[in-house]
């Protein structure tokens, strides 16, 4: 994280004085410049999710009566946005199993502070790792393109619309570097995405 680097962090929880006093600490962070985003309502962060795309989420697993976390995951897919929860009373460890971290309310700044930075690391790490390597589904669309297929044919096959295949191909592009079918071809060889007999026939 570069260090004149604000983070936007959200916060879900509705006691003002919950919401408040993380808001005060997370602004006292020596390693991280934090704009906090106080949420009172499900209806608040639909809004700040759609508009201001926080990078993380602390919610009460308790918020809106029961936050969901697979349906906002579904909800806000595509964007990268790091889920903790705010642990104010006792609640099931397995629960909080589908967060990607929790900070409870007798947490020191310490503490808050070695959570928040190692998120902001992981999510780092992970973009470096996407730059190069390519998901499994970019990796099926590869072999597609290299065997000739049109994107038609790809939409068809792998069941997926046009549209996606075109912004698959048009990651691909951008991570890759290679414009062309023939160096997407000269990739999937070097990679054994294909064999040479694969590609022989065309």
């Amino acid at each position: 994280m570069k260090n004149n680097e604000v983070v936007r962090i959200a916060i879900a929880e509705t006691s003002v004085i919950i919401r408040g006093g993380l808001t005060a600490a997370l602004k006292r962070l020596s390693n991280v410049k934090v704009q906090p985003i106080e949420l009172l309502s499900v209806e608040a962060l639909h809004d700040c999710v759609r508009t201001q795309c926080p990078e993380m989420l602390i919610v009460n697993p308790a918020f809106g009566d029961y936050f969901d976390v697979a349906k906002f995951r579904e909800e806000i897919s595509g964007k990268r946005i790091r889920l903790i929860a705010l642990v104010t009373s006792f609640v099931d460890a397995s629960l909080l199993g589908k967060y990607d971290e929790s900070i409870s309310i007798f947490d020191d700044l310490e503490t808050l502070s070695k959570k928040i930075a190692g998120l902001l690391n992981v999510v780092e790490e992970e973009e470096m790792d996407n730059q190069d390597t390519l998901s499994q589904r970019e990796k099926e669309i590869v072999i597609c393109v290299v065997k000739g297929m049109t994107n038609k044919e790809i939409a068809e096959k792998l069941f997926l619309s046009i549209h996606t295949v075109i912004t698959h191909r048009r990651n691909i592009s951008k991570k890759l570097q290679i414009h062309s079918a023939a160096g997407l071809t000269i990739y999937a060889i070097v990679n054994k995405l294909v064999t040479l007999n694969d590609v022989k026939d065309l």
